[in-house]
């Protein structure tokens, strides 16, 4: 049994239990079955007075020009002044294996100087892969959760009013590329490079194979990857099931995340310790400033003053030492809150830890 241990803001949380296999398909994908990303240029209209200024937006004013000239309205040169609209860059990932009649989600972001798309409508866009092909049209009621709410002397803000989600807002129009009908070799991308996670994939994969099909399939790529040879007499479809289910036990590199901002600190399972004795006390100094009157003696002539007076105490901290010997990340933990440490107290006992030697993981500060 070992623990994760997380100082969260402050906080304490453990999350006990043994060291559980999860499934292939959980930490790797198909190299051959990838997600491509899609942009491109639109107008969103029917905005409350909250869309570009087409003076500073000059690149709104052509294109609302444009789409009305094509719809056979001219108002070139009329000098229009609308603020109901504005321009913006439309983004969705085109997903692996989609069909023209899918619908993808859409993310509205403004380009001009608009305040707000809240309550707007995408009009109809065309978007792009890398390769310039259209591969899906988006439009649509753009969904925006922040909003901005002005005064004369305050203005109130929550999230960002000029970024919004349109939830299946984009028709595909023609099916993702993918490199070929039926390859014969499937590659598995680990999320997580490990040589070990990768050797355990391998093992697993041929293990599994060599049962069922008489031959051990998975070649090893290095590190990121796993190669495994398509069956005949399987479907493909049906194949990378079989395999996305085996489960095996992925492998961490030893690491310690700090974010000294928040006071997050996130420890890997495999940190361990050198034996170090530790010792962490704080000098607390305290001016105090205290306003007094001087009043003069009677018939002295003299005058009423305000004086200060100041006092000066210093307090140290208790700093015994602890010994910390990490055996595994239970006993480094367990070690460091007997030493009745809040978050800033353990970051800087880590950092001087790793300095000494004696911390057996990589330290990111953040």
């Amino acid at each position: 049994m070992r623990a994760v241990w997380l100082a969260l803001l402050g906080l304490t949380l453990l999350a006990s239990g043994a060291n559980a296999e999860v499934r292939i398909k959980d930490i790797s994908s198909i190299r051959e079955a990838r997600s491509n990303q899609l942009i491109g240029y639109g107008l969103v209209a029917g905005l409350k007075s909250t869309g570009d200024t087409l003076r500073s937006a000059p690149f709104t004013d052509q294109s609302m020009t444009s789409m009305l000239e094509r719809m056979g309205v001219n108002i070139r040169g009329l000098g229009a002044r609308t603020r109901n609209v504005a321009a913006v860059m439309v983004t969705a990932e085109l997903p692996a294996f989609a069909f023209p009649g899918n619908r993808i989600d859409v993310t509205v972001t403004s380009l001009g100087d608009a305040s707000s798309l809240a309550g707007g409508t995408l009009i109809m866009t065309p978007l792009q892969a890398a390769d310039g092909n259209v591969y899906a049209v988006g439009q649509g009621s753009v969904s925006v959760s922040g909003f901005e709410a002005k005064g004369q002397n305050e203005v109130l803000t929550h999230g960002v009013p000029t970024a919004g989600r349109i939830a299946g807002g984009a028709i595909v129009e023609r099916a993702s590329p993918s490199p070929g009908s039926s390859p014969s070799v499937l590659h598995l991308e680990l999320k997580n490079p490990d040589f070990s996670t990768a050797v355990a994939i391998l093992d697993a994969v041929n293990g599994y194979t060599q049962q069922h099909y008489g031959a051990r399939l998975a070649q090893d790529s290095g590190p990121a990857s796993v190669a495994v040879k398509l069956p005949q007499r399987i479907s493909p479809s049906r194949f990378i099931a079989e395999i996305g289910r085996l489960e095996v036990l992925p492998d961490s590199p030893a690491r310690i995340i700090i974010d000294e901002r928040t006071g997050t600190i996130v420890i890997s399972r495999n940190v361990k310790v050198s034996r170090v004795a530790v010792t962490h006390g704080n000098l607390t100094v305290r001016v105090t400033e205290t306003p007094s009157v001087s009043q003069p003696k009677p018939f002295s002539k003299g005058e009423t003053v305000v004086t200060t007076e100041t006092s000066v105490k210093a307090g140290q901290g208790t700093g015994n030492f602890a010994v910390v010997d990490g055996v595994d990340l239970q006993t480094l933990v367990t070690g460091l809150n007997r030493m009745g440490l809040k978050p800033p107290g353990i970051i800087a006992i880590l950092q001087a830890i790793k300095t000494a030697g004696a911390l057996q993981a990589e330290l990111v500060v953040q």
